[in-house]
């Protein structure tokens, strides 16, 4: 019998200290603690909830999957996000331009230097003021 994978159950993000991700992820983003359990904390990304957890490795090395927040508009995200503290690793980029809208994504990082991303599905010919989708 073949097995089937089902929807993700989480997604697991290592720190190097729980107390500041719970302060930028809980705080800072604003996303809804789900529960900390000593160096288990958990919040809510809709569907799938993200485990950030305190890496058990020396010297600590950030994680190299990157969770993709999605926003129904990526400038109003950053602006509400910057005044929050938060600073973005670059400008807002058309990753692929699809047939019927065009796929955008700014990078950021947590205090622990895990890369985050903010994704926009747009209609197509949308773009923040500095540059088309090609």
């Amino acid at each position: 019998m073949a097995i089937q994978l089902g929807p993700l159950g989480q997604v697991a993000v290592s720190v190097d200290n729980v107390d500041t991700a719970e302060a930028f992820y809980a705080g800072t983003l604003a996303l809804r603690k789900l529960f900390r359990f000593g160096d288990l904390l958990f919040v809510d990304c809709g569907a799938v909830p993200l485990l950030i957890e305190k890496a058990s490795s020396e010297p600590f090395v950030p994680s190299s999957s990157i969770p993709y927040f999605r926003v129904p508009d990526i400038p109003v995200a950053m602006a509400e996000l910057a005044g929050r503290g938060v600073e973005f690793t670059g400008r807002p980029h058309c990753v692929a331009p699809m047939e019927d809208h065009d796929l955008w994504m700014v990078f950021l990082r947590d205090p622990a230097g895990n890369p985050l991303a903010l994704m926009q599905e747009a209609p197509k010919g949308w773009h923040p003021a500095t540059e088309d989708c090609e």
